[in-house]
């Protein structure tokens, strides 16, 4: 299995910085620009003859939240826009005035700023990578090369659109159990610190020994009547820490990736979701003009799963190297047999971009079948887990209650 341990790019930890600085027209110009570093920046702009003035780390503030629906609904108008035959200025002005959310529409007015004063319209994307990535801008730059940015553009709209309904399917597949499993432990705290000790006043008068399994269920009860500060303290600061530590951790996320592949049922589901919107990806940059080595390098950033980004990277080397796509695919060992046939359909062909939208095409329509085969599987096994769970507490507390009958 062709996955190395070395982490992709786009899972290193960087840092955006805010820089200002003259062109070589000495004209003023500022952007945006994740490094690890503000030497990396300052020798990044000089490369672009920048000659940087001042250079800042940007201050996420909470209020500029643009999601991606927003991103991808922007993609949308502004491509009706420029396929009307509106002016890209005028378009991106119509377009930002449309806006309900103040933050997109403040960067569609920068954008549109950046561009009036001479700047290309990738470039002006480049310096927004929070929301732009490499893969936006290389399409938008490979639309204003050969002149078919509204088409380029289109093609960019059904990619985002076509990848928030996959993204859209998978988080379907976990809110039913995550709300279910999260409403089973409301109701479980509630009986162990409110009810259970209502029970615990009136088994005090039976005057006898209770069986062995109310006695463990009251002992509970009463620590968690005791400590629930604590519990709910502890759980908030590990809770806290632990997705703090993920999002910080490249290894980590590498690691959870790994991790999710391997589950049973789920790991299929994000398997073939992955595979989806890798094919999707390479279809639609390779169907762009983008040569095919670059178009991978934008793939392994855009994976959106460590292991396929590490498995992607290897097959660029590979390719780079004489290997055809379709051998280094299936040396990987993470591709199901059809994409590789596929590949090799297209290469021969030389519709290589066609058949891999027919993948990601057949991977989508997988991954509502896995949706749908998954909430049927997981509401049994819920709901045997909260019978267990509840109907244990209920018995353990009516248990004396039948004793005292039977007594009677």
């Amino acid at each position: 299995m062709a996955t190395s341990s070395r982490l992709p790019p786009s899972r290193r930890r960087t840092t955006l910085y805010a820089w200002e600085g003259k062109d070589r027209s000495g004209r003023l110009t500022r952007g945006e620009m994740p490094a690890s570093g503000t030497t990396v920046v300052r020798a990044t702009l000089r490369r672009q003859g920048i000659q940087a003035i001042s250079i800042k780390k940007k201050r996420i503030q909470r209020d500029s939240k643009i999601r991606e629906k927003e991103l991808a609904l922007f993609t949308r108008q502004l491509t009706t826009m420029l396929k009307a035959g509106v002016p890209l200025l005028q378009a991106l002005s119509i377009v930002a005035r449309s806006q309900t959310n103040p933050a997109l529409a403040r960067l569609i007015l920068n954008l549109r700023t950046d561009v009036e004063s001479g700047t290309s319209l990738n470039q002006a994307f480049a310096r927004h990578p929070r929301y732009f990535n490499t893969l936006f801008c290389n399409l938008i730059a490979a639309g204003e090369e050969a002149g078919l940015l509204d088409e380029l553009l289109d093609s960019l709209a059904n990619y985002q659109e076509k990848t928030l309904a996959l993204k859209s399917k998978v988080r379907a597949a976990l809110t039913y159990p995550a709300a279910i499993v999260t409403v089973a432990v409301l109701v479980t705290c509630v009986i162990m610190i409110w009810v259970v000790p209502t029970f615990k006043d009136v088994f005090s008068s039976f005057g006898a020994e209770l069986p062995m399994p109310t006695r463990v269920v009251i002992a509970l009860s009463d620590f968690m009547a005791r400590y629930w500060w604590a519990l709910a303290a502890s759980l908030a600061i590990v809770g806290g820490w632990s997705v703090r530590t993920w999002r910080r951790s490249a290894l980590w996320q590498a690691r959870t990736d790994r991790f999710l592949l391997r589950l049973p049922a789920f790991g299929e589901l994000v398997r073939k979701a992955t595979v989806a919107r890798w094919s999707r990806t390479l279809a639609t940059l390779f169907g762009a003009g983008i040569p095919l080595i670059d178009a991978l390098q934008a793939v392994a950033a855009a994976a959106g799963n460590a292991v396929y980004a590490d498995a992607t990277t290897a097959v660029r080397h590979q390719v780079s190297g004489g290997t055809s796509l379709t051998a280094a695919i299936e040396q990987t060992g993470l591709f199901p047999g059809m994409v590789g046939q596929m590949v090799a359909i297209g290469e021969e062909s030389g519709t290589l971009d066609q058949m891999l939208l027919k993948v990601a095409d057949f991977y989508d329509l997988e991954v509502t079948e896995a949706v749908a085969s998954l909430s049927n599987l997981m509401e049994p096994f819920i709901m045997v887990v909260l019978g267990i769970v509840i109907g244990g507490l209920v018995i353990a507390m009516y248990l004396p209650i039948f004793k005292l009958g039977s007594v009677i």
